[in-house]
């Protein structure tokens, strides 16, 4: 059985009318430095029965330390990433929503490793906007797709947006 997971995935539109997307980079000494197809949608891990959309709501509380805004959720459907954890995700628009300092849970592990030293990491140790072009070569291969599926749902609802 395949992990699940599902997150959700905060736009605006930015300059020039172009799509901005909020991604998150995960912490801890494995990620340091690393940025091509590191970033994500913030999401995490839910088991069979429970509630993916309220999974991803709270995964995004812990992640950023604030609640997602209010309003609509798009259903943007899930992807399989190459690890073969399934990601659920739902689009918000985030309007005039800001947060002024990333707040992550932390989680510990024994760095370096077989050194018997347990240390605290963050979950996440950056999170930044960026237009969907900034983050294509930074986010998971497997949830790109959900910014093909963010522009349709968009385009559906009120016609072609900007050239994003």
């Amino acid at each position: 059985m395949s992990r699940l997971s599902a997150g959700l995935l905060l736009y605006r539109t930015g300059s020039a009318d172009q799509i901005e997307v909020l991604l998150v980079h995960p912490g801890g000494p494995f990620w340091k430095g690393k940025n091509r197809h590191a970033w994500s949608i913030p999401k995490g891990e839910y088991l069979e029965g429970q509630d993916p959309l309220g999974e991803a709501e709270r995964e995004f509380a812990e992640e950023i330390g604030v609640s997602a805004p209010g309003g609509p959720r798009i259903d943007l459907g899930s992807v399989r990433q190459a690890s073969g954890k399934q990601v659920h995700a739902w689009a918000i628009e985030a309007g005039s929503w800001t947060v002024s300092e990333l707040a992550s849970n932390e989680f510990e592990m024994e760095w370096p490793p077989k050194s018997g030293r347990m240390l605290m990491f963050p979950e996440v140790d950056r999170m930044e906007w960026m237009t969907i072009p900034e983050a294509l070569p930074r986010i998971v291969k497997a949830q790109a797709g959900f910014f093909d599926r963010l522009r349709e749902a968009l385009d559906s609802e009120s016609g072609p947006l900007g050239n994003a």
